[in-house]
């Protein structure tokens, strides 16, 4: 069995670290307070001081970056902690996985695929998109193994309440009240199950083939908020939910005194036109499919 280190512990890292250890890997999860779960090695740590990162991955098999600092200080925290992580994978000789995501394509009118263009204005998303050009080039001169996987917006046990299908979408549902959304309920989007993620990243870490490239985690279909409440109501034995948008206006009114919410005007456009996630690459090449909706929605309802 391998030594892996999980940088985070939020709603990726916990499910990844929990499969590695019930795989009967040796795992060090390492976060600023020193959580994870029962059966790591817990680290607390700055993940910003380089020399410590490359102490604690020094002999470790594989590094995951599953690091999501808030998004209002991703152009302040993420430089000096990719720049950490780089510098421990080289170090140490891990295998470097990042975890991505969709923000650095930019609006796209296509299912997004691993070749488009990192075609981002957005300052935050050019984060994001060096973090990957400076691992890649790492690896393209041979000094580290590296790869990216990349999910669209998360669901699943343990999602947190940044997830636009947790208990802002749940609680109500269960209690058979309307639902308030922020973004219209009937146009289709991909939905990425966590679980789905953490494997992902397991075959990523360990699979040659994986190295090199960016990949998607495999995803089902794109479904609507309405489709996606209609289908947990059911599993629920209850009708339909009734879901309200809530007007723009009111959504940037209330950013003005929440960052997350001041935030979500960079990614409207992910919702007010279909945003389709084509994982059909990972799919075919390391034989993996996603988990079917209505059993990731099962789990959900059940974790």
């Amino acid at each position: 069995m391998g030594k892996h280190i999980v940088v985070g512990s939020g709603q990726v890292g916990t499910h990844l670290a929990t499969k590695l250890l019930a795989q009967g890997h040796e795992v060090t999860v390492v976060t600023r307070s020193g959580g994870g779960p029962e059966g790591a090695v817990r680290v607390a740590a700055d993940v910003a001081d380089k020399n410590r990162m490359i102490e604690i991955a020094r002999g470790a098999d594989v590094l995951y970056n599953c690091v999501n600092p808030k998004y209002h200080r991703w152009l302040t925290d993420w430089p000096p902690m990719a720049e950490s992580f780089l510098a421990a994978a080289e170090a140490g000789g891990a295998v470097y996985v990042m975890l991505g995501n969709l923000y650095p394509y930019g609006p796209v009118s296509v299912p997004m695929t691993e070749d488009l263009p990192l075609a981002s204005t957005s300052p935050k998303a050019q984060v994001r998109a060096k973090m990957w050009a400076d691992a890649r080039a790492a690896h393209e001169a041979g000094r580290i193994r590296a790869t990216e996987v990349r999910g669209s917006d998360y669901f699943g046990p343990g999602a947190t309440d940044q997830s636009y299908l947790g208990d802002r979408f749940l609680v109500p549902l269960r209690a058979g009240k309307t639902i308030q959304l922020v973004w219209p309920a009937d146009v289709p989007h991909s939905f990425t199950y966590l679980p789905d993620v953490a494997d992902a990243l397991i075959v990523a870490g360990r699979d040659e083939r994986a190295w090199g490239r960016p990949w998607h985690v495999p995803t089902a279909e794109p479904v609507t908020f309405r489709e996606m409440g209609k289908r947990a109501a059911a599993l629920l034995g209850r009708p339909a939910p009734r879901m309200m948008q809530l007007p723009w206006p009111v959504v940037r009114a209330a950013g003005l005194f929440s960052p997350m919410l001041g935030e979500l005007g960079h990614v409207r456009y992910q919702f007010t036109e279909p945003f389709v996630l084509d994982s059909s690459a990972f799919q075919r090449t390391f034989g993996v499919a996603p988990t079917p909706i209505d059993e990731a929605l099962k789990a959900t309802l059940d974790g």
